[in-house]
């Protein structure tokens, strides 16, 4: 692990910046206490809300913690398709007695404001999801203290990020659970994600920032995997999604490990991006229909999901979840960093004797 990173968590374990709720204080602080890298979720918050979260987990934790921000999104969504779907949806409004959202409710998730709360107040760790700030922003972030970092899926994106001048990558995989962190919204790219080793490996060879992993991990055996391949630290998400300190909801929780729900797939039903999910009911039926036309989708459906999830109706619900969901465990945060820990050592281990156990 570099040095940066070491400085900021004893263990290369890194818990993923989960939008919608997932990511709380508690979470990030359970996981920092254990010697990973807890985060915040900036996404979907005001610069308030963020602001109010951070103060919470410097309340109970005094060790270094990470925010994530989304980058603002062009506007390149095409109305006549969003109404389009608007339509398709009528009869899921009907059916959760709801109203859709309104489609042209913001795009830049109020990037600006978070932007001058984290130079005013730095924090040690900002990450960006959906693209990579200009270097002036990431000199004033290190000017402040703070280490950076940026999603990347492919190797282009990766040196765009380090051109930028962050101080790490995200290399995601297209396992990863949730939304990709693509930097410019492809559709005709939607099939051509890459596996998580093969893309560490490329990227390793291509940047000379660290790389940090993300996408499936699910075992410290994976997390040994990954840094054999170069990266410097593992990104987990859909692991610490059902601990007790996930602000997940109990019905998604339980979704991750219930026979029902096989299998994952990338779709753009719930927000017009491609994100990884359990496959339900509304993922079946509208995935196929979505525009290319986020954050649009995503407002015009937070009535739906929010009316699915008071139901307690998973087959309605943004189930996010990484291909290694069925290998999620119920422990706490705590307990499963120390877990994961556990596990990569032993993995080491085997792999320095020259054999796997």
């Amino acid at each position: 692990m570099s040095s940066a990173l070491t400085d900021l968590c004893p263990h290369p374990i890194v818990q993923a910046p989960m939008a919608g709720g997932v990511s709380v204080p508690h979470l990030a602080a359970a996981v920092c206490a254990a010697g990973g890298l807890g985060f915040l979720a900036a996404g979907y918050k005001t610069a308030d809300g963020m602001y109010q979260e951070i103060k919470q987990l410097r309340s109970i934790t005094d060790r270094p913690f990470g925010v994530n921000l989304f980058m603002p999104q062009p506007d390149h969504s095409d109305p006549a398709t969003v109404e389009l779907y608007a339509h398709q949806l009528a009869g899921e409004a009907s059916w959760y007695g709801t109203e859709l959202g309104d489609p042209d409710n913001g795009r830049d998730d109020g990037y600006d404001a978070k932007l001058a709360v984290l130079l005013d107040n730095p924090v040690p760790v900002v990450s960006f999801h959906f693209g990579v700030p200009t270097r002036d922003v990431l000199d004033s972030l290190r000017r402040a203290g703070t280490f950076t970092m940026a999603t990347a899926t492919t190797v282009e994106e990766a040196l765009a990020v380090q051109r930028a001048g962050a101080d790490a990558v995200i290399a995601q995989g297209v396992e990863a659970g949730g939304h990709q962190g693509t930097h410019r919204d492809v559709p005709e790219n939607d099939r051509a994600g890459i596996g998580l080793l093969s893309l560490v490996a490329q990227i390793r060879e291509t940047v000379s920032i660290p790389v940090v992993a993300a996408g499936g991990i699910m075992r410290g055996s994976q997390i040994a995997a990954v840094l054999a391949a170069g990266a410097s630290a593992a990104q987990l998400g859909t692991a610490f999604l059902v601990t007790p300190e996930s602000g997940a909801s109990a019905v998604h929780k339980q979704a991750l490990t219930n026979p029902l729900f096989v299998r994952t797939e990338l779709t753009r039903a719930f927000s017009g991006r491609p994100a990884r999910g359990l496959v339900n009911r509304f993922l079946r039926e509208h995935g196929p229909y979505a525009p290319a036309a986020y954050p649009d989708v995503h407002h015009l459906t937070a009535p739906l999901r929010k009316a699915a999830a008071k139901a307690g109706d998973a087959q309605g619900m943004a189930l996010w979840a990484g291909q290694g969901h069925r290998m999620a465990r119920e422990l706490s945060a705590g307990q499963l960093v120390e877990v994961l820990a556990a596990e990569l050592e032993e993995a080491t281990a085997a792999l320095s004797e020259g054999g796997v156990r």
